[in-house]
């Protein structure tokens, strides 16, 4: 079953005709109403929180986290795993390690739960180790058996869609098979597929066939035939998969309206999801998009911090295009000099003092580092990823060593705003304040951090159009 690899046009979204959303809300609020769970987010980067807004994120698993998240009133919550940047054997450990815990809070707190794990969009991640071992280490501690896994990475703010079963990410005016585009051939997580069957079969190693997944086409969504939806969905079992087709938020609310009602009819399913899914079944409400003046409140005088990290295509190009404003200070971290610890080390220093003199003096700086990718050759792989580990560090540490405090910053990168939000500025716990562009949330750093209540804007490598980081800055700095 080989599903044609071709591009289309996004006017093959807007020619599929509109559903009832006022209906589709109203059975999604219904629904929502009746499901007494408590949502658990497991996020392989902080950029899954790019659709919601008011919600915890812990930066941590410990007993004291989680429980936290638990008795908190809001129905989910977020923890960020970072796994992505992980090995595969500390990946399995630490979705041991969350899921027992869960299990045993959940039960003490009286309370039934969902484990969604957040991946990327386009993907790339530890798919299936995290979502096996999840089930595994439930069903081992609670007894609880797993029907179903959802399959579901439709995330409109990034424009990825899938349609016929084939997931599709957007370029412009046009719809690439994820199969075919950069994100593909990543190095650690590459894929062929991009009907998401085939994707399944490919990822699982045939364990799961294209076959026997179930499909939650557009046509019945669109249909809004509510009971032949959650039919489909009470017929699964052995852990198999469910991939649900969606190019709007109304086709993510009906099939979340039938999720719910197969869950409360006894189904028990696994989610990996994009950032969408989130947003609905949590019943985050739509927000504005943020503004300057919703996320700097003190009259500061310093100026902004800009970290670049991410060297995928898209980040090179928004790059190039912030460097248009004049008012800005690039300092380019020359990160080829890794090879060599004193040169590294004299480096850094000078990027740091460079830096640190300019906030002060109220500029906003881009600190990048070297666009041209370290490459040592074929066989030295490992060394690669123990040196990209290594700058990563040297990054995290600029705002670690920051003796002075930025009116804003701004971390382009899923693991680059990883490592500076958890190690560079110590958070254990913040509150996503919304999004200052569709897909690009903002924290508002707790109290334990090394900046408290400084707006961090998480800006994912592959979001936005190649204007949107200067415009982002744009609103902030000027």
């Amino acid at each position: 079953m080989m599903a044609e690899q071709t591009k289309r046009h996004i006017d093959d979204l807007k020619r599929l005709g509109k559903t009832d959303e006022s209906k589709a809300k109203q059975m999604l609020d219904e629904a929502l109403q009746s499901f007494n769970k408590k949502i658990i987010v497991l996020d392989d980067d902080p950029t899954g929180v790019q659709t919601i807004h008011d919600i915890s994120v812990y930066t941590d698993w410990t007993v004291e986290s989680i429980r936290e998240g638990f008795k908190e009133k809001n129905s989910m919550f977020f923890i960020l795993t970072n796994s992505r940047a992980f090995t595969a054997q500390e990946t399995e450990q630490v979705h041991q390690d969350i899921a027992s815990s869960v299990s045993k809070i959940a039960k003490e707190e009286g309370k039934e739960f969902i484990i969604i794990s957040r991946g990327d969009s386009t993907l790339r991640g530890h798919y299936p180790l995290e979502t096996d071992v999840l089930k595994q280490t439930v069903e081992k501690v609670s007894g609880d058996k797993f029907d179903g896994e959802v399959i579901f990475p439709f995330f409109k703010e990034g424009g990825r869609y899938t349609l016929d079963n084939i997931h599709y990410v957007q370029n412009e005016d046009s719809l690439i098979p994820a199969g075919m585009t950069e994100f593909a051939k990543d190095r650690t997580f590459g894929f062929t597929h991009s009907h998401l069957g085939e994707w399944v079969e490919e990822k699982t190693e045939g364990k799961y066939q294209a076959d026997k997944v179930t499909y939650l086409s557009l046509d019945m969504i669109r249909a809004m035939d509510i009971d032949a939806l959650t039919n489909q969905l009470m017929q699964v079992e052995d852990f198999n998969k469910i991939v649900i087709n969606a190019v709007e938020y109304t086709d993510v609310q009906i099939a979340v309206t039938a999720l719910i009602r197969a869950m409360n009819a006894g189904k028990k399913f696994m989610f990996r999801t994009a950032a969408s899914l989130t947003k609905v079944i949590g019943g985050v409400s739509d927000r504005a998009l943020l503004s300057k003046q919703d996320l700097i409140t003190e009259n500061e005088s310093n100026g902004g911090l800009i970290l670049v990290g991410s060297h995928v295509k898209k980040t090179t190009q928004q790059l190039e295009q912030l460097k248009k404003l004049d008012a800005l200070h690039f300092i380019e971290f020359n990160t080829h000099l890794v090879l060599e610890d004193k040169a590294f080390s004299e480096e850094f220093n000078r990027v740091l003092k460079e830096a640190e003199m300019l906030i002060k003096q109220g500029k906003t700086v881009a600190v990048y580092t070297r666009r041209e990718r370290l490459d040592l050759g074929p066989d030295k792989k490992e060394e690669e990823l123990q040196l990209s580990v290594k700058i990563s560090k040297a990054v995290t540490n600029i705002v670690t060593s920051l003796s002075v405090r930025p009116r804003f910053i701004v971390a382009k990168g899923g693991i680059t705003s990883s490592d500076i939000g958890v190690n560079g500025l110590a958070v254990k716990r913040a509150t996503v304040a919304g999004q200052i562009k569709p897909g690009i949330p903002v924290w508002v750093t707790g109290k334990e951090s090394k900046f408290p209540g400084i707006a961090y804007v998480i800006f994912p490598g592959n979001v936005g159009e190649v204007t949107t980081l200067k415009e982002v800055i744009e609103e902030l700095a000027y």
